[in-house]
């Protein structure tokens, strides 16, 4: 059997990173918190965008953020999630009124994007975790400035990533054939999207969808070019 270590060190990376996001937010004025929460709002839109790479079928990605997003706004997913992060908040009894966004939001951006996948397989299949150890530096600071303006639910994305990730470096081996460059582009770019909408999010815009509810469209955008093509 094979241990994801890959996703244990990116979830362990998250946790450091929501630790010193923390601390950080008792020490540094709110005006300031706020600030660079915002410009790495702003950040996040270029990088969102870069994630939708030239080989994407844009019309497959469409097709998957309108079904996926159809799909979850019908079976009230949004809401859903919000009411698990809120048991969790009452469970760790948390007086943070931004836990569950934050978790939430934390959650879509650190799973979101293409290095999972491509992170995840290369440990999976051998070839070494170069690019998950590169996405775990990343995310540990992504974390932290959430961590310091939106508190501790942010801590919680190591429990989906190290879910997330670990199966599918345990399931690479058979995910493989599937993992073509058309379905990895296609995810790349719908994750890009979920990650744009975070990034609206933090500059204090309302995307008219709640951007946990657009979650399926991550899978059909996994399935959508080997049918489409």
């Amino acid at each position: 059997m094979i241990v994801p270590w890959g996703a244990i060190i990116n979830a362990a990376a998250c946790l450091g990173g929501a630790g010193l996001g923390l601390a950080l937010g008792g020490l540094v004025p709110e005006r300031v918190r706020q600030a660079v929460f915002q410009l790495f709002g702003l950040l996040l839109i270029p990088i969102s965008l870069s994630m939708v790479v030239p080989e994407a079928s844009m019309m497959t990605v469409l097709i998957c953020v309108v079904i996926g997003g159809g799909l979850g706004v019908a079976l009230k997913l949004g809401e859903r999630i919000d009411s698990l992060g809120d048991k969790l908040k009452a469970l760790l009894r948390s007086s943070n009124p931004a836990f569950t966004d934050g978790l939430v939001a934390s959650s879509i951006m650190v799973c979101a994007g293409a290095m999972s996948i491509v992170g995840s397989f290369e440990e999976g299949l051998g070839h070494g975790r170069t690019t998950i150890l590169t996405k775990s530096l990343i995310d540990f600071f992504a974390v932290a400035v959430m961590a310091s303006r939106m508190g501790s639910g942010v801590a919680w994305c190591f429990l989906p990533t190290i879910l997330y990730q670990g199966t599918l470096t345990m399931a690479a081996g058979a995910l493989q054939p599937a993992m073509t460059p058309a379905v990895e582009s296609c995810v790349s770019a719908t994750g890009g999207i979920l990650v744009l909408g975070i990034g609206v999010n933090m500059l204090g815009l309302k995307p008219p969808v709640p951007i946990s509810s657009v979650w399926p469209a991550i899978i059909l955008a996994g399935i959508a070019p080997m049918i489409i093509g």
